[in-house]
């Protein structure tokens, strides 16, 4: 069995306009949002081993921000194709993945499509089709290697939004 964790970066600055999209960091909301993730992901002991990140200073500062609370020191793999990445691509980047537990963090619309795609059955929540900043969805895969893995495949174990996490 396979394991991913897919998250959506946290919530993001707008302070500065000319700021390009890339480089925005993350806003107070955002990085309180990661930590509770973070404390979220290991109190239930889903601890990812490799993860695969966008570049983006956002995604970056998001797993900055859940790392803290995870045993262990999880792989950080930044993967520049990530950037706004569509299904097909997350999916050919997952493929790529060694560990049995993998995280990935991304972007809108793609990641939310991709997480659509991904499950055989989707999640109740009314949150999953929008898959808003910090949405995590985790899935898992009976294949043996993630080379195996493919669309409409994946078993909804758990999904979260950073505003349903208490305390």
């Amino acid at each position: 069995m396979k394991r991913l964790i897919l998250t959506r970066h946290a919530k993001s600055s707008w302070d500065d306009p000319l700021m390009s999209d890339h480089d925005r960091p993350l806003n107070e909301r955002g990085k309180a949002a990661a930590a509770d993730l973070g404390q979220w992901l290991a109190s239930r002991g889903y601890v990812p081993s490799e993860v695969l990140c966008s570049d983006a200073v956002r995604t970056r500062a998001t797993f900055s921000g859940i790392a803290p609370a995870l045993p262990g020191a999880p792989v950080l793999d930044l993967k520049p194709a990530l950037y706004h990445a569509g299904p097909d691509v997350m999916l050919a980047v997952l493929r790529h993945a060694t560990a049995d537990t993998v995280m990935m963090i991304g972007h809108n619309p793609g990641i939310a499509e991709f997480a659509h795609r991904l499950v055989s059955k989707t999640p109740v929540s009314p949150e999953f089709r929008k898959y808003p900043t910090g949405a995590t969805l985790v899935v898992d895969f009976m294949v043996d290697t993630w080379a195996d893995a493919g669309f409409g495949q994946g078993v909804t174990a758990d999904f979260i939004v950073p505003r349903e996490i208490v305390a």
